[in-house]
Formats: C-alpha cells, structure tokens, sequence
C-alpha cells in the first residue's frame, strides 16, 4: 500500500489543533483566496470546495468565507498571494514539502531555510523530494459507522482508488479529477464523511527510530506555526511506542 503512513492518521488528529485560532483564520482564509482564483462556485471548483469546507471546520464565518471568495475571484481587492512550494530534508534524510502563501517570496524563503536548519533539516533544490509525493482526493470516515464495503460499494464507480484502514478511522483516497465526483457519491448514498480534502500522498514511507520521530514532529510543528505556510507534508513513519505516547 504505497504511502500508507501512521504519520498521516497523527498529522490528520493534530489537525491544527495547536495553532492559535487567528493563525488558523488566517491559513484558511488565504486557500479559500487562491482556490477562488478557478472559480467562485464550489460545486464546479473542487479546491474551493475542500477549502470552504476546512474553513466551516475551523469556525470561520460566513461573512469572512464569502469575502474570501469575492477576493479570490476579483470582486474585491486583495493582496498579492503567490503560491510557492519548498522541498528539503528532515532529521534522518526525510522527505519534507511545505507548501506556502506568501506576499513576500524573500521573506519565506529565508524562514522555511532557518526552521529546517534549526531543527536538524536542510533546503533542496526544486524538484529533489516532490517527485515522491502524489496529490490526491482524501476523505475520512468513522470506522465505527461504515465498514470497507459499504465505502467502496458507493465510490468505486465515481473514482476511489484506495480505501486504508487507520485504526479508528478509513481514509480513502481518489485522484483529485474524481474528487467532485467521489464526494458527490458519498452524499448521494447518504455516507457522511469526517473530512474531506486535497491532499499530498507519499508513494513510499520511511521507518523513523522514536528521537528521529520526535525531531521531526518538532521540525513539523516548527514550520505548520510560520504564517506563510499552508501545509506540511513528509514521508515518515512513526514507531509504535512514539504512537503509543502521542
């Protein structure tokens, strides 16, 4: 099962459960921003459509969701975003993509550099680590509410590629032109989902030792609390004492 990663059931319960709620405003507003750029409707824009949703999850308002929208689309004035995408390395040699908005390219750039040096990683060059990564369409459901069947009786003809078993819960992935689709069945058969999301998926995983895996939730946190970065994805898996501490 390629990029089936105890990492990513963590990553998804960490959510951003310990960012401030403003830094979370902040994160979700700006995707709603560039997602809008495709298109202010979310039932024809798959990306706003996950954003919107991520922004209702985090208690954005209404009011602050649709001026969002109006930005992105050019109803409103904003300010310049650019989307850049940083690769690197972690402590052990692991993967790191981080994916930032920013108003400033010199200003990130030298903050991502600084968080991964201080914390045991180092800045690639574009194109070393982002090939191990592939996108896609992730949604979640209670394991305890649906079993495998019924997930891929509703969804295998709209697009699901994989359904993953992640303890409590199944994660189940599609490509990101089925996304629409995909949750369009779920809805219609009545399988109400926990999230669902635009994602990036590690083809492969390494075994972490529990100091490395400490060193890179660290590295984690570090750089998921900058301003200017949206996401964090890596291709690490934590040992299972790490996971039985967490």
């Amino acid at each position: 099962m390629a990029g089936h990663s105890k990492w990513k059931n963590i990553q998804h319960r960490k959510g951003r459960q310990d960012l401030k709620r403003g830094k979370m405003f902040t994160k979700v507003t700006k995707e709603i921003i560039l997602a809008a750029k495709g298109g202010g409707d979310p039932d024809m824009n798959a990306r706003l459509r996950a954003a919107i949703d991520a922004a209702k999850a985090v208690n954005l308002p209404k009011d602050k969701i649709d001026t969002a929208i109006k930005k992105g689309t050019g109803e409103l004035a904003s300010e310049a975003l650019e989307e850049i995408m940083y690769e690197g390395y972690g402590p052990g040699g692991v993967a790191v993509l981080v994916e930032a908005v920013t108003d400033n390219r010199n200003r990130t750039v030298a903050e991502v550099r600084h968080i991964l040096s201080k914390n045991g990683g180092s800045m690639g060059a574009a194109g070393c680590v982002a090939w191990m990564f592939d996108k896609k369409g992730v949604f979640t459901f209670d394991k305890a509410a649906y079993n495998e069947e019924q997930l891929l009786e509703a969804g295998l003809e709209a697009g699901v590629e994989d359904v993953f078993d992640e303890d409590e819960s199944w994660q189940v992935q599609c490509a990101v032109e089925d996304f629409q689709n995909v949750r369009t069945a779920f809805e219609a058969a009545g399988i109400v989902f926990q999230s669902a999301e635009l994602n990036r998926i590690p083809q492969n995983t390494v075994a972490v030792d529990a100091d490395t895996g400490r060193k890179m939730l660290k590295l984690y946190d570090a750089l998921d609390d900058n301003d200017d970065v949206q996401n964090v994805y890596a291709n690490f898996d934590l040992p299972d004492e790490l996971l039985a501490e967490m």
